[in-house]
């Protein structure tokens, strides 16, 4: 479940006071005409701040009209300072095309733990909004102290500090993206320093942690993690990148076996890794370990695929489809998604609330889930092909696989 209203609460208290503050120190007034025009661009530019970025505001001072603010969005940007210039309102231009500054050379970066916690604010006491393995390339947009505002593969905007992150300039990047990689495939485990079990730990390792691979020795590979450490990973725990892509298959069989490997793990607000997840991180992680990268939140999920069913006809599923839930539009209300699980087959789903467990539908049944059943939205079949989703056999997300064999 991806709630939101407390963090919305938080940051509007927050850009309250320093509005207030701004304006008592040095903002006279603001200037309709270009609030009109910026909140257009944004309209325009950014349905979803949760995967773009356009933070912009305009005041006054000394009579002076002020255009200040951050985005990611090049072209949001150009098309904001043309409409200004349009209505020929003359303004002094802080705007800010992030990455800038030393970020420009350095605005890649790689998960160098086996999960990376990516935060709603900087700070390591704010919401978990989402989290990276291992091996995930991320773009950097911004740093504070020691966070860094970071954009993951399916565009989720968050921060995650220094520690969990290896920096790299866009060379460093291209010469790991073709480095030859394996991808750890056990739910949980360890790697080593030295080719045995026996051997001290280096660190834990989960499902879906991408490396970069040495040498074989043994029963084990050497592998070298992001940050250059070394270590050495049983070959039972783990495939060639190239080998897992080409055996991918995100058959019913294989989306629900992945889904009961995952059986019981406890529900982590923001989790999308095996150390926890919450109901959109667990199908997430479900596809995932299956070859597709869905949207991050259970919102941007129901976006993706088919529609199968909205008048609980459960007869029309098949394993492997998500279910939605929320509230119901009303003539005074819009429709609002909480809630995401995933079909696996006589009359049963398997989702993450309170932990990871399966449900029934059947209304005759001892354990029907009678209040998801009153909450149910709608089911989805997330077609491969999609454009909300990735396929990684057709991606280099973690590098040309023809590079890697």
């Amino acid at each position: 479940m991806r709630k939101y209203i407390k963090s919305v609460i938080g940051l509007a208290a927050i850009g309250l006071v320093i509005t207030s503050c701004d304006k008592k120190e040095e903002k006279e007034e603001t200037n309709s005409e270009a609030d009109s025009i910026i909140l257009e661009v944004k309209n325009e530019y950014v349905p979803d701040k949760r995967v773009a970025l356009f933070e912009v505001e305009s005041y006054k001072k000394d009579g002076k009209l002020i255009v200040k603010g951050d985005s990611n969005l090049p072209d949001a940007v150009n098309s904001l300072r043309s409409q200004l210039a349009a209505k020929n309102i003359e303004f002094t231009d802080s705007l800010h095309l992030l990455p800038e500054g030393e970020l420009k050379n350095t605005s890649n970066a790689v998960v160098k733990i086996s999960v990376a916690n990516i935060r709603s604010n900087p700070a390591h006491s704010a919401e978990l909004a989402t989290q990276a393995t291992m091996g995930t390339p991320l773009n950097v947009l911004k740093k504070e102290g020691d966070w860094y505002l970071v954009q993951t593969p399916d565009k989720y905007l968050a921060w995650v500090d220094q520690g969990g992150i290896q920096l790299m300039s866009d060379s460093e990047m291209e010469i790991w993206l073709n480095k030859p990689k394996l991808i750890f495939t056990n739910t949980f485990g360890s790697s080593y320093i030295e080719a045995s079990d026996k051997a001290q730990v280096v660190s834990d390792l989960v499902a879906g942690n991408v490396v970069e691979i040495v040498s074989e020795k043994g029963f084990f590979y050497e592998v070298k993690y992001p940050s250059g450490t070394t270590a050495f990973i049983k070959k039972d725990e783990a495939k060639l990148y190239p080998e897992w892509i080409k055996s991918l298959d995100p058959s019913e069989e294989n989306l629900v076996n992945t889904s009961r490997s995952l059986m019981g793990l406890p529900y982590l607000w923001g989790g999308t890794s095996s150390k926890g997840v919450d109901c959109s991180g667990f199908t997430k992680t479900i596809y995932f370990l299956n070859g597709i990268v869905l949207p991050r939140d259970a919102s941007q999920q129901v976006h993706a695929g088919k529609l199968i069913d909205s008048t609980r006809n459960f007869e029309k599923l098949i394993p492997g489809d998500l279910l939605f839930f929320g509230r119901k539009a009303t003539d005074s209300t819009s429709e609002k998604v909480v809630h995401v699980g995933m079909w696996i087959g006589d009359k049963q789903f398997i989702h993450s609330l309170g932990n990871v467990h399966i449900s029934t539908t059947d209304t005759t049944a001892a354990d029907f889930d009678e209040y998801n059943y009153n909450r149910y939205l709608r089911t989805k079949r997330i077609l491969p092909d999609s454009e909300k989703v990735i396929r990684l056999s057709q991606s280099d997300l973690y590098g040309k696989i023809d590079a890697q064999k």
